[in-house]
């Protein structure tokens, strides 16, 4: 693939609850498969049974060691050069949900989202706009305590927990640092609006496609 017809990509994270996952989708909405494609870190995640345990044996899947991220560096690099990645998706152990076989295509732009995107070198180092999403991390908790309890199943004391002892520990020592590597903060304590069109105007301009 020559330079002039490389994807580009964006690189999106924030904190855990921070929207990313619902900006990601409204921003989907904008655009075919054929003109975006997005790519989640979520589906990285290394097999239950071999997640890191911190110090009362719970599994911590908030840390960088969560992930495979030879894997992960691999298939950005793939998608980059214009190869086509499947993988199987990453149910967390939900028993109520049956993981999809996933295909993601190649497209003139491509979203790679987590929360170590930046962080990650191998992945940041392929990253062509890196995008912030931010709230406060009360609102952070609110989002996980509702997310977490429907989609992968946590109690209440589960949750807070987990914040406490796992999110905010790597929210500070693998995020925040990072942040002033964005080229765009985008602030979503009451919503994204401002930022998504932003972002659906400049990705426009960059496959000409008209307003």
């Amino acid at each position: 693939m020559s330079e002039i017809n490389k994807p580009y990509l964006i690189g999106i994270t924030g904190g855990s609850g921070s929207g990313k996952t619902s900006f990601i989708s409204e921003l989907k909405a904008f655009f075919s498969k054929d003109q975006l494609c997005i790519l989640s870190q979520d589906n990285y995640y290394i097999s239950r049974e071999d997640q890191p345990i911190d110090s009362q044996g719970v599994k911590n899947f908030d840390t960088p060691n969560s992930i495979n991220q030879e894997e992960f560096a691999r298939d950005v690099s793939l998608l980059k050069k214009g190869q086509i990645v499947r993988r199987k998706e990453y149910t967390y152990n939900n028993p109520n949900v049956v993981a999809k076989d996933l295909e993601f295509k190649p497209a003139p732009v491509i979203v790679i989202e987590g929360i170590f995107v930046f962080y990650l070198q191998q992945v940041a180092s392929l990253l062509d706009l890196k995008i912030f999403i931010d709230a406060e991390d009360f609102l952070n908790l609110k989002r996980r305590i509702i997310r977490d309890g429907k989609e992968r199943g946590y109690d209440m004391d589960d949750v807070l927990y987990r914040f406490e002892k796992h999110v905010m520990p790597t929210f500070r020592k693998y995020i925040v640092p990072f942040r002033n590597d964005a080229d765009l903060i985008i602030p979503n304590n009451e919503n994204f609006d401002k930022g998504l069109e932003v972002l659906v105007g400049f990705i426009r301009q960059k496959i000409g496609q008209p307003e």
